[in-house]
Parts: C-alpha cells; structure tokens; sequence
C-alpha cells in the first residue's frame, strides 16, 4: 500500500534534482536588489576588489567568500577579504551589479563583469562592452538618471519593468 507514496515521493525527487540550475541565473522575476548568478555569487565570482587594482578583474575563489546585503562575495585572497569586510559598501558595484545604463534606463539588465568602469572610486558594471561605450559618452548624466531610478525599480523584478 505504500508503493505509490514511495514512487511518488522519488519520482519528485528525481524531477527536482533533474531541474538544472542554470534557470536561477539572472532570475527576471527576482525582487532581489543584487544581481547574483544561480549559487547567488555576485559579480559571477569576480573579486570585487581586484577591480580597484587598475588592472582587469581577477577572479575569486570560493575559498575566500563574504556574504553582504545578499550576494555572496568572492575574493583573490584573504587580504582582499578582508579590505572588502572594512568597507563592504565602498567596493561593492552600485545599483545591486545590475547593468548601471539599464537602470540608468529604468531597467534591471544583467551585466558582464568584464565590462566596468571606477568612477569616484565606485564600481559600476554594464551589460556589455558595447553598452560600456555607450555609458561612457555622458557618465555623469546616466549616474544621475541611474541613481535617481534606483530609489524606484531596486525592489521591483527585471521582469516587471
């Protein structure tokens, strides 16, 4: 009698196991205000820290994790670890990781972690390298559209936007 609750009970197991992860990144349904990929790592495992170096981003390792305002961190090395603890909110990106001339547009665009920039020793990322070129012609007047539509849309799902 208790063969169908037994086969049920596996034939969901395996249905949840068999469902791939990937379907979690850049979640357009999220209310989420950073942008995380599907183990909810920011920045795609970029050390965030490694961009204020003047050099490309390096990555991070899994070694070396922080978690803040929801998004795991990771880290080069424990010495950029722990600058990033000190002040988490300094080397974090602005606007959640999201694309910064997508909000800048009132929308949530997922970004390249490779397509950056440092303004006023802030980390802003962008959806590609295309859009990087973009956001560079008029950085000041997208920070202040982005900043203003941040207030707005972090809270709201890319989806609903």
């Amino acid at each position: 009698m208790l063969y169908p609750v037994i086969r049920s009970s596996i034939l969901a197991a395996t249905l949840f196991v068999s469902v791939p992860t990937s379907v979690l990144a850049f979640d357009t349904n999220s209310t989420r205000p950073v942008n995380v990929n599907e183990k909810g790592v920011a920045l795609r495992g970029f050390d965030p820290i490694s961009y204020f170096s003047g050099k490309a981003p390096v990555m991070g390792s899994e070694s070396n994790k922080f978690v803040f305002e929801g998004a795991t961190y990771w880290f080069a090395s424990a010495d950029n670890l722990a600058k990033f603890k000190a002040n988490p909110t300094q080397y974090a990106p602005k606007f959640g990781g999201f694309c910064a001339m997508g909000v800048a547009k009132d929308k949530k665009l997922d970004s390249d972690p490779t397509a950056w920039r440092i303004v006023d020793g802030y980390l802003f990322v962008l959806q590609n390298k295309e859009t990087q070129k973009n956001w560079q012609v008029d950085v000041s007047g997208n920070l202040k559209s982005a900043t203003v539509a941040w207030n707005t849309i972090k809270n709201i799902p890319p989806k609903g936007l």
